[in-house]
Parts: structure tokens; C-alpha cells; sequence
């Protein structure tokens, strides 16, 4: 399967839990995100963090680092057959990301990095580059246009929400109608756009109830594709536990998202 724009000729799904937390945890949870969309047949890129760079504090688990989860994301693919996305941080990732990944990922707060951005897009692999809570839509512009600048035409935006007063995330529908505008895939990010970023003291709080509302508007007002970080128990999920939605209730919603979708694609 390839991860390009002529991927998104059917709605997809970027999913998979926040963090790489171990190499068999991962592996299940690719497994059974596999089981979960086969039978809906929705594409599925698999994504989970080696590092998460932007924890809110220092004592938080950030990952198994790049070298050990490169290979278990290398496994993951080798063994599922599954695309795979990870974050990328600084420009001296992407090469070696761009080596076992088919996206990278510029994580919001790093949207404007001009060399992280070029660095990516130079390897020739999709880039995923999530909309900073600090910019407009429009200014996202500019991000696509250094990815293409580089040579490289492969670059989807998502939308996570954007800073609402302290320690909240609202999500503008318009934003969608915008980014779409650039001629790019857009997707739309359920998971992280509920997050209550810091409130919980030492790690970012979330309201979970609002994931399926917000994704069943997203894909009325028409997206590509959905981004959502799901767990198998999400309480105990070591990165973005109050917002990590339930690897259970995922055919459910995936079910009811692809019928409003037919629905909303007879009027658009």
C-alpha cells in the first residue's frame, strides 16, 4: 500500500497507541488494529512514537529511543504488512526514520521548523505535518509549501485543535475547509484534539467522552483520513492516557463514521 496523495481515494486511518511502550505490546496492538479495519476495508497506517520529545514533565516515560524503536517498528511491518508512521523531532532523524517508516510526522509544536521540515520531505517519504494550537489554518501554508519547495509532493496536514485560553483545545470545522484548500490531504486528529494540555499537574488531562462527537463532525464536513491513538487499556496507557481511545469500541465508531461519510459525500 502506498502512502501518497493517491492513497486517500478511500477514507484512512492513521492509528496506534501514543508511545512505543514495549516491543510486544506494540506488536499486539498492530495486530489488532489489523483485525479491527480489515473487515471495514479502510486503510490502516500504524503509528506509535520512539521518543515523545514534548512531554509535560521530566519524569514522564518518553519512549525506548530511536534505535531500538526503529526496530520494533521495522518488526511491526515486516510481520503485519501495515504502513508505518512515527514523530520525528530533529533533522537528523528523518533519514534514519525515513529508512523504516513510510510517514513522518512533524509534531504540532515543531510545524514551522523550517529544517525539520525539508529534512523530511528530502527522504522522499510522506510527510504528516500536524497543525501547531498557535497557528491559523491558513498559515499552514507555509509548511506545505517548504515540503513541496524541497521537491517532494507527498505532504498531508492534520488538525489537532488549537489553544483556547490556558489549558484547553477548541476545534474550528472551518479549519478543515481551509487546509483542504492547499490541495493536500487532510486528516483530523479525534484524539489529541480533546487533550486539557497540563492540567493534570505533571501530564496533560483530556476529555475521552468528546472523541466519537468531534470525529463523526470532522468527517460530515469531509476529511481523508482520521488520526487517532487507540489502547487496549487506555487507563494505563504510559503517554496521553486520558485521550487514548479504547481499542474496543474502535469498530463501533469506524462503523458509524464510514455511514456519515457516504451520507455527507451525496451533498459535497
Amino acid at each position: 500500500m502506498t502512502v501518497s496523495p493517491d492513497f486517500v481515494s478511500r477514507f484512512f486511518l492513521i492509528a496506534g497507541p501514543c508511545v512505543i511502550e514495549s516491543e510486544e505490546h506494540t506488536l499486539h496492538m498492530a495486530r489488532a488494529l489489523c483485525a479491527a479495519v480489515a473487515p471495514l476495508g479502510i486503510p490502516l497506517v500504524f503509528k506509535a512514537s520512539f521518543d515523545k520529545a514534548n512531554r509535560t514533565s521530566a519524569e514522564s516515560y518518553r519512549g525506548p529511543g530511536i534505535e531500538e524503536g526503529l526496530r520494533i517498528l521495522a518488526r511491526v511491518k515486516a510481520e503485519t504488512g501495515l504502513p508505518v508512521l512515527t514523530d520525528i523531532h530533529e533533522a537528523a532523524q528523518a533519514a534514519p526514520c525515513a529508512q523504516v517508516c513510510d510517514v513522518l510526522q512533524i509534531p504540532a509544536f515543531l510545524c514551522r521548523q523550517t529544517d525539520l521540515l525539508v529534512a523530511a520531505a528530502r527522504t522522499g517519504r510522506t510527510v504528516n505535518v500536524k497543525k501547531g494550537q498557535f497557528v491559523s489554518p491558513g498559515e499552514m501554508r507555509h509548511a506545505v509549501e517548504k515540503v513541496r519547495g524541497a521537491g517532494n509532493p507527498r505532504v498531508m496536514l492534520t488538525e489537532r485543535g488549537a489553544s483556547f485560553g490556558y489549558q484547553n483545545l477548541v476545534v474550528d470545522m472551518r479549519s478543515l475547509v481551509v487546509l483542504r484548500g492547499f490541495g493536500c490531504p487532510v486528516v483530523f486528529d479525534a484524539t489529541h484534539s480533546v487533550q486539557l494540555p497540563g492540567a493534570a499537574g505533571g501530564s496533560s488531562g483530556g476529555q475521552r467522552e468528546f472523541i466519537e462527537p468531534l470525529a463523526r463532525a470532522a468527517v460530515a464536513v469531509g476529511v481523508d483520513g482520521l488520526f487517532l491513538e487507540v489502547h487496549d487499556n487506555p487507563a494505563r496507557a504510559r503517554s496521553d492516557a486520558a485521550t487514548q481511545y479504547a481499542l474496543d469500541d474502535l469498530p463501533r465508531l469506524l462503523k458509524r463514521l464510514l455511514a456519515i461519510r457516504e451520507v455527507s459525500r451525496a451533498f459535497s
